[in-house]
């Protein structure tokens, strides 16, 4: 026993596999989660923003949600997507020369229903309505602050 344990060995070279940092083991727990369980019906996000277009299945069912974007729906949309554009996504409108804040694209895109995102709505009896960006109807669309 005592001669397993050296003291003179420092760890250079031993079989010492690192801890993983605390960020990489959510990152995998999650992926984990994602992949093998369900989750519960309470566990799961209000909504969720997913790319491209929504189920043709799901688009025929009538729909329980109101067609209004909420302000969380809004403020997710507009963050994302402007997340998407300064990392040098591809801009869906044309813009001006002096424009290049990625926020305000964003909200330009919003404004003319360009961005192609498609928000996913949970049920509380664990059942889901998708919508495209497109289709709901933005109330702070009119109001726009203008910096003087």
């Amino acid at each position: 026993m005592a001669d397993e344990d050296e003291y003179g060995d420092m760890g250079g070279e031993g079989d010492y596999e690192e801890e993983p940092e605390p960020d990489e083991v959510l990152e995998e727990e999650g992926e984990e989660e994602e992949e093998g369980k369900e989750r519960a019906p309470g566990d799961e996000p209000d909504i969720e923003i997913r790319e491209g277009e929504p189920d043709e299945a799901a688009a025929d069912r009538p729909r329980k949600t109101t067609r209004f974007m909420t302000k969380y729906e809004r403020a997710r949309v507009l963050g994302t997507r402007a997340l998407q554009i300064s990392m040098n996504a591809p801009i869906m409108v044309d813009l001006d020369a002096n424009e290049s804040d990625p926020l305000e694209i964003a909200m330009k895109e919003l404004r003319e229903r360009k961005i192609p995102f498609t928000i996913r709505r949970y049920l509380p009896d664990g059942s889901y309505e998708d919508w495209g960006v497109d289709e709901l109807i933005n109330p702070d669309m009119g109001r726009r602050i203008h910096n003087a």
